[in-house]
């Protein structure tokens, strides 16, 4: 099995439950449920930041990350967390270019929470429907007039861009990530084996 592999992008002030949500979803699931402990999942993921050495994310937390900008291997899936540090990050030219290039590049680009709004820096939701978190969405609409911002979906896919309301719904697009790989059945027993709702309802929950 051909493991598809995960970038997800850290930066100081980053979201815990933005990036640590979908990394959970993606790193617990498995193909064969009788198989949990013996099989891998069929994602790897890895964190990148744009330096080495730990980011201080929000709340505390400090993450080492696995690759830099600079060394991060090849992507088939790009998640880009929110989080209060995004309004540092959008005057970022390296973060935003390198977020640019790389969408060229996977097969599949999400974002959580207000990591969105570093995708429509980097010109990538131009003429297409996108959402955030529900505090940021007059703010997405007043930086990307191009973009068609979604106000009462949890989580919204337009092609191979999916988006997603703030934090925890992280969770919910990851999960739909998987059952556009893997199928529905997976996505529900990794959803299951997490002990966390299966998201059948996408209404925005605020």
């Amino acid at each position: 099995m051909k493991r598809k592999r995960v970038g997800i992008v850290l930066f100081p002030d980053a979201e815990v439950l933005d990036f640590c949500g979908p990394f959970e979803v993606f790193s617990v699931t498995r193909l064969n449920e009788e198989l949990r402990r013996e099989d891998p999942s069929p994602f790897e993921v890895v964190l990148v930041a744009e330096k080495a050495g730990p980011v201080l994310t929000t709340g505390g937390m400090k993450v080492i990350p696995d690759h830099t900008l600079d060394d991060c291997p090849p992507l088939d899936i790009l998640v880009v967390p929110g989080g209060w540090g995004t309004r540092a990050q959008r005057t970022n030219p390296r973060l935003v270019g390198w977020i640019g290039e790389r969408a060229k590049q996977v097969e599949t680009l999400t974002s959580v929470c207000t990591g969105s709004l570093l995708l429509g820096q980097a010109g990538l939701l131009d003429g297409r429907r996108a959402t955030t978190h529900w505090r940021a969405l007059d703010l997405m609409r007043e930086l990307f007039p191009a973009v068609k911002v979604e106000d009462k979906l949890h989580v919204v896919e337009e092609g191979n861009v999916l988006t997603s309301a703030g934090i925890s719904a992280g969770i919910d697009m990851a999960l739909r990530v998987v059952a556009r790989e893997h199928g529905e059945t997976v996505a529900r027993n990794t959803a299951r084996n997490m002990e966390y709702r299966y998201p059948d309802d996408n209404t925005r929950r605020v």
